[in-house]
């Protein structure tokens, strides 16, 4: 029922034992990306595993790994690889959006539901999986005025109901479910207007709903932060007052994550090729920065925006930042250059001072 596969991974990084973090062999993951973005599906997947076997918890990988078997129909494996997903990153949203997808092309439309909002719980503003949890509900209704006329064929309102449902979407089907659309495009808008607004002719009481009355939810095909190459040429550009707004709500959950010491939230806003400051590994950078997030009894970080310059699907914002804990209190200006990923905006770079 869905046309679009969602992607946008904030980052993970397996540390071994040791502390000591492995080398991703990136070129691995590229060369899977290229031949994912080809529909060269088998040998895609080849590399993909080649890349886990170095790096298994990956999630760059991972999601990746679960487009290609989305792709070859080998639907109950892609969702063992969305839910490993949602259990060791459930604040990514969208695994839990992929995972209705698939729920939703096996016809287990509550389960999809379910899925679909905890995306939303996870990130209210992910507008794909509030469009999913639409057609998911259409759907829904349309089996249940369905179901009302199989107990009552006179029914007039519920013939007239389910007749709108029908003709709301048929302008909007696709031929399959969960096929999921190239990358780096996003799925096809309908150009189509449904006829003028008539009296919706009734169905009688013999004929069968068709099988998918709603518009097929979603999918983002993309993988734009950790798997997409150039992500930015994926996303689609924003009124630059809108980008500026959006920008400005990412830097404040930012600082909010910051201030409420959630680690996981804090490190997620990070794009995962994000500019490590003197060449550290990143399982080291996350690994300070968490022990300086947990040490303090209490943190109140403020971020006002100075100025913001957007580019496209590239932000570049200075800061006037205030850090209080109960150990330290500093005033910084900052200069963080930000990019889009799906619905999110990830820190890429971070220079102190002008």
């Amino acid at each position: 029922m869905m046309a679009r596969l969602a992607a946008g991974l904030a980052a993970a990084w397996l540390v071994l034992a040791g502390a000591t973090a492995l080398a991703a062999p990136a070129d691995d993951l590229r060369d899977a990306q290229k031949l994912y973005n080809q529909g060269k599906l088998q040998p895609a997947l080849d590399k993909v595993d080649a890349f886990l076997k170095a790096q298994p918890r990956d999630p760059q990988g991972r999601f990746l790994k679960g487009l290609v078997l989305t792709e070859q129909k080998r639907t109950q494996e892609a969702i063992q690889v969305f839910t490993g997903l949602t259990e060791d990153f459930p604040e990514l949203p969208e695994p839990y959006n992929n995972l209705a997808v698939l729920y939703a092309s096996q016809g287990n439309y509550e389960k999809a539901k379910s899925a679909l909002e905890l995306a939303i719980h996870t990130h209210p503003t992910y507008a794909t999986a509030h469009e999913n949890l639409g057609d998911i509900y259409a759907e829904l209704a349309s089996r249940a005025y369905d179901r009302a006329l199989q107990l009552d064929k006179n029914n007039t309102t519920a013939q007239v109901k389910l007749a709108m449902v029908k003709d709301l979407f048929s302008a909007q089907k696709v031929a399959s479910r969960a096929q999921a659309v190239k990358p780096e495009t996003e799925a096809p808008k309908a150009t189509n207007k449904a006829p003028p607004a008539e009296t919706p002719k009734a169905p009688s009481a013999t004929s069968k709903t068709p099988e998918a009355a709603s518009a097929p939810p979603k999918q983002v095909a993309k993988v734009e932060t950790r798997a997409a190459p150039e992500p930015a040429k994926a996303a689609a550009k924003a009124p630059e007052g809108d980008a500026k707004s959006e920008v400005a709500a990412a830097i404040a959950d930012w600082a909010r994550a910051w201030s409420g010491k959630d680690v996981k939230g804090y490190l997620a806003h990070y794009a995962p090729d994000f500019e490590l400051p003197g060449g550290e590994s990143r399982a080291a950078w996350e690994k300070q920065r968490e022990e300086r997030i947990s040490r303090p009894k209490s943190i109140d970080v403020q971020a006002k925006v100075l100025s913001t310059q957007v580019n496209g699907s590239e932000a570049t914002v200075k800061i006037r930042q205030s850090y209080r804990s109960d150990t330290l209190k500093s005033h910084t200006t900052k200069t963080l250059r930000l990019e889009k990923a799906g619905e999110r905006w990830l820190i890429k770079q971070e220079r102190t001072g002008g």
